[in-house]
């Protein structure tokens, strides 16, 4: 599948191209970018890439799909016209500014016939494969409530205005992950804190509780202001508990400079010490990380563009997660839980 890349800033740069490189089946077919700087970049890691101006000069080239990764405000109409064009979409997220607007979305490719999916590659975090792999097994028995925590020392990293925020930012991966493994959403309630930024009110910290389906309970919180930095994935059930304090191996590897397509094979696991630990009446139990491994994403899409399975994180599953958002800044406003609609 030649896919083109529509960015190349720290996304585009660093959680995309990577894996794309990795993904087997996929080519790396072309990269929108307008800057002289991000020009002159991408011809240093990418030579033999080409370089298009737009998108429109990018498709008329010819591509097989797409990856939308410019800022949240310019994806609406980007990922439009590439459906247009009948080419394959990757959106990466937050994918719209809310349910309403995903929904646009996804009736477009849906009445076009091609395949839309969300950039939710935290689905393929180590920690959290792990954790599925722990309740897959029903050692834990019925399963209560599952805990996570994402906090950032990462200031600078905060997208600022209305826009932007951690809610739209991390918190569509941790509730992302907490609807992809305990499914679909009846009633949200939420703490969102905010602070003042020149470019507006921006929401810089969060606390989440979704009430699934399924009768779970699960916290999704995240900061990246109060210079912390944490991951911890906690599940409580009838049988016992599992906790995990994990670091997200493989962010940190790809801004260290490491290539996954180098090792595919040792790519993305924790390391030993950050082994997770399965509590039960027969004692503690360390459990082996999972591999992380977000080129399985790019995998998966371009089978589903092939017609072999579903895509990852198609654009109804996203439209899901923003509702869900939507309903977590409707509580933090009125005080009160949200039904999600």
């Amino acid at each position: 599948m030649k896919l083109g890349l529509v960015g190349f800033g720290v996304g585009g740069r660093f959680f995309h191209a990577p894996f794309i490189d990795a993904a087997r089946g996929v080519e790396l077919s072309g990269i929108v970018a307008r800057s002289e700087r991000t020009t002159r970049r991408v011809r240093e890691i990418y030579p033999d890439v080409p370089i298009y101006a737009s998108l429109t000069e990018m498709l008329a080239a010819g591509v097989d799909a797409v990856t939308i990764t410019t800022p949240p405000s310019t994806r609406r109409d980007l990922v439009l016209e590439a459906i247009s064009a009948g080419v394959h979409v990757v959106a990466d997220k937050p994918f719209a500014p809310s349910a309403e607007v995903g929904q646009e979305l996804t009736d477009a490719a849906r009445d076009a016939g091609v395949v839309l999916s969300v950039f939710h590659n935290r689905r393929f975090d180590a920690d959290l494969r792990t954790l599925k792999g722990v309740l897959d097994t029903g050692r834990l028995g019925d399963l209560w409530r599952v805990h996570s925590r994402f906090d950032l020392d990462q200031a600078e990293g905060l997208e600022a205005g209305p826009e932007g925020g951690l809610l739209r930012d991390l918190g569509t991966h941790l509730v992302d992950q907490l609807m992809w493994l305990l499914g679909p959403v009846e009633e949200v309630s939420a703490q969102i804190d905010h602070v003042d930024r020149p470019e507006g009110r921006t929401d810089a910290s969060f606390v989440v509780t979704l009430r699934h389906r399924s009768g779970v309970t699960s916290y999704a919180s995240s900061s990246k202001l109060n210079h912390v930095q944490a991951r911890t994935l906690r599940a409580y059930g009838s049988l016992g508990a599992y906790e995990a304090h994990g670091t997200d191996v493989q962010a940190d590897a790809v801004l260290a400079g490491e290539s996954p397509a180098a090792d595919r094979a040792s790519w993305g696991y924790e390391q030993p010490e950050h082994w997770g630990t399965l509590h039960t009446a027969e004692g503690d139990e360390k459990v082996p990380s999972a591999q992380g491994a977000y080129f399985e994403f790019y995998e998966q899409f371009a089978a589903a563009c092939g017609g072999r399975g579903m895509p990852p994180s198609p654009g109804q599953e996203g439209v899901a997660v923003l509702a869900v958002l939507d309903a977590a800044r409707r509580s933090a406003l009125t005080g009160s839980p949200q039904q999600i609609r």
